[in-house]
């Protein structure tokens, strides 16, 4: 599942899945905790479908919620070439 959408009321989020699920697209919901919100029940829903992102941005602007794009992750750095043995500062 790759496309995201953010809800901020369960009956939307509901309404919104089964739109996608009775067009065959498979669905998963889940409360999205934000950071500095104390209260459980002011979360937003959270739900991630295998849909195109085209047809979960329409149900997106319709519940009033967000389309989350995921940012792909930065490549890997190549490894820093470490030494193998301690370096001497005094020689003895």
């Amino acid at each position: 599942m790759s496309a995201r959408g953010i809800f901020f009321d369960e009956d939307d989020v509901r309404a919104a899945a089964a739109r996608l699920q009775a067009e065959g697209y498979e669905v998963s919901i889940a409360r999205e905790r934000l950071q500095g919100e104390d209260d459980d029940e002011d979360h937003p829903w959270a739900l991630t479908t295998d849909a195109p992102d085209i047809a979960l941005e329409l149900l997106v602007d319709e519940y009033e919620g967000w389309f989350d794009v995921e940012e792909p992750a930065p490549p890997a750095a190549a490894p820093v070439d470490l030494p193998s043995s301690p370096r001497r500062l005094k020689r003895l």
